[in-house]
């Protein structure tokens, strides 16, 4: 790939191990049961669209259902990879990008959230060629359901151990979460129980690697082997 993509959602590094800020840890059957009551505020489909439209005024917790309440919606699949991912990097392997190209990479990257909306490479690699190609209303969509899935799992715990993983419900979104908070994949990972630790390069802060809480992925495929 010629063209190196970084996320563009940015925070301050070390924002997340401030001591002022409260963790909460998903609790998966209250979020089952409140997403599924079209009374509720925290009702999926009304998240959905509203997360669907680029809405930022989706409050933490709203975006915490959202995202959380993702592994309870009949197309949750946290493994496998799209072929139109395959087909980004084709024109990302272009050694100059025109506007087609740009447009490629938005329609590719909008087929595979199609089937995955919390898709993080996808909305980041859509970000990208938004930027690129001056569509300031698309990309500002695009930020925005991105936003959603890191204060979702940035809100669950700072990933220092086990007792204050951050969960995710995607295995990709660790690598994403590293990626934004500014440290690198040392290229060690162990599953620890329900725990991927994931090791990262020497640091300022000497912290040796972050701990995800994997759950709903293990749960999946224990469902599929069943």
């Amino acid at each position: 790939m010629k063209h190196q993509i970084l996320f563009l959602f940015i925070i301050i590094p070390g924002l997340i191990f401030s001591q002022s800020i409260k963790f909460e840890k998903p609790n998966y059957k209250k979020i089952e049961k409140e997403i599924s009551q079209e009374e509720s505020n925290f009702y999926y489909k009304s998240l959905f669209e509203r997360y669907q439209n680029g809405d930022t005024t989706l409050n933490l917790q709203e975006k915490r259902h959202l995202y959380y309440g993702e592994i309870f919606q009949d197309n949750y699949s946290p493994f496998g990879t799209s072929d139109y991912t395959d087909s980004i990097n084709i024109v990302l392997n272009n050694n100059t990008l025109t506007d087609t190209d740009y447009q490629n990479i938005i329609r590719f990257s909008d087929l595979i959230l199609l089937n995955n909306p919390f898709d993080l490479q996808a909305l980041n690699y859509a970000l990208f060629a938004c930027d690129k190609s001056g569509q300031k209303d698309l990309s500002d969509k695009k930020y925005a359901q991105m936003n959603v899935i890191f204060d979702a799992v940035l809100s669950s715990g700072d990933g220092l151990k086990k007792e204050s993983a951050f969960y995710v419900i995607y295995i990709s979104h660790e690598y994403a979460v590293l990626n934004i908070l500014g440290f690198e994949f040392a290229g060690q990972q162990s599953l620890i129980e329900h725990y991927d630790f994931l090791k990262v390069n020497n640091n300022k802060y000497h912290i040796e690697g972050f701990y995800f809480d994997v759950s709903p992925s293990l749960n999946h495929l224990n469902e599929i082997y069943k």
